[in-house]
């Protein structure tokens, strides 16, 4: 499916969905279960995560991201009055949805990734959990206000954002390595006596210490899915085909070749987690 589809037209928001299905491929086969004429401001939410996250993950000098970041908390704090400047932005503020919600709800993950950009590599596997939640939790309360409205729990939804940032961030491993933020935290990396130089290359201490990730992940993953809460159509089926790759990569010789491979898996296996996502979500807002 191209963006025009998606869109109804070839516009300048195709360049932004096209930007988050890169990351996401999986997505393209959900949009089949998300009418893109009656839920516009559903896509273009989701292309709009994508270009907060990169600003805050993808920028390596925090300055050039913190001025991105503040164009985006102007961009939303007026948005509301102008009904906004940037493609995404008029889509979703098209939406009487935008309107319901608080204003502070839209700033909140922006500020939360401005808050966040400094920050080194987390000790442990819980506080990178407890530090990655704040940008992550901060969008799944806009994300379930949009989708189910202002009164739904976003606990679960927020823990699952997480988990799929974290193991995101395994994907860019050996690119990330010079970074002050790892994807690997400092107990791990002690226990496996790597440096971040042997992130790099391929080793066993490498691999080992990727697995055990994994297996925190894994079981991570177990106890969000036991959390309160409905999820969007986007955010179930990414979790899903995560959780997979998680399973099945914590017990392969080489856990970064599974991930690699299966971050651009389609197929049947896809578009039936896609279907019970949107199923799901149909029967969550009795549509």
């Amino acid at each position: 499916m191209n963006t025009a589809a998606v869109t109804g037209e070839n516009t300048a928001l195709d360049s932004y969905i096209d930007k988050w299905l890169s990351v996401q491929p999986q997505q393209r086969i959900a949009l089949a279960f998300v009418d893109p004429h009656r839920y516009p401001g559903h896509i273009a939410l989701a292309a709009l995560e994508q270009e907060l996250l990169g600003a805050a993950y993808g920028i390596r000098e925090p300055q050039v991201a913190a001025a991105k970041l503040n164009w985006w908390a102007e961009e939303l704090s007026g948005a509301a009055s102008s009904g906004g400047r940037h493609p995404l932005t008029q889509v979703l503020f098209d939406d009487e949805r935008a309107h319901a919600l608080p204003g502070e709800r839209w700033l909140a993950p922006v500020l939360a990734a401005m808050a966040q950009l400094e920050e080194g590599t987390a000790a442990d596997f819980s506080s990178q959990v407890a530090a990655a939640s704040q940008l992550h939790g901060a969008w799944a309360q806009l994300e379930n206000a949009w989708w189910f409205g202002q009164g739904a729990s976003a606990e679960r939804a927020a823990q699952l954002a997480t988990l799929s940032h974290l193991l995101h961030g395994l994907l860019r491993l050996e690119e990330d390595a010079e970074r002050d933020r790892l994807p690997l935290p400092m107990a791990r990396l002690a226990r496996f006596g790597l440096s971040r130089t042997q992130l790099r290359q391929a080793s066993e201490e490498r691999e080992a210490a990727i697995r055990a990730q994994l297996d925190d992940l894994k079981r991570a993953w177990a106890d969000a899915n036991k959390l309160a809460g409905p999820i969007s159509v986007f955010r179930r089926l990414e979790s899903e085909q995560n959780r997979a790759s998680v399973q099945r990569a914590a017990k392969a010789p080489d856990p970064l070749a599974v991930l690699r491979q299966r971050q651009q898996q389609r197929g049947p296996g896809v578009a039936w987690r896609a279907w019970l996502a949107a199923r799901a979500w149909h029967r969550q807002v009795g549509d």
